[in-house]
């Protein structure tokens, strides 16, 4: 289940829930028990090294932008 973060605009808290995708725009009252809260954006961070690239550095191409396909690079 995804975990969501939460900030209370009353006490100013941040907390995190699990919860249903489903829900995650739902209502969620604060540990202190306000009401008046706001979901925050998530980010998500992928790392790792790519192997046979010399000094782990990224393997490049795969297209998009700056891979090739939209000829700015």
């Amino acid at each position: 289940m995804p975990r969501y973060e939460y900030r209370c605009r009353a006490c100013g808290a941040t907390f995190e829930l699990r919860r249903p995708m489903a829900q995650s725009a739902a209502p969620a009252p604060c540990p202190a028990g306000h009401g008046d809260t706001v979901k925050l954006l998530s980010t998500v961070s992928v790392g790792g090294t790519s192997e046979g690239q010399a000094g782990g550095a990224p393997a490049g191409g795969g297209g998009g932008c700056c891979g090739g396909a939209c000829g700015c690079g």
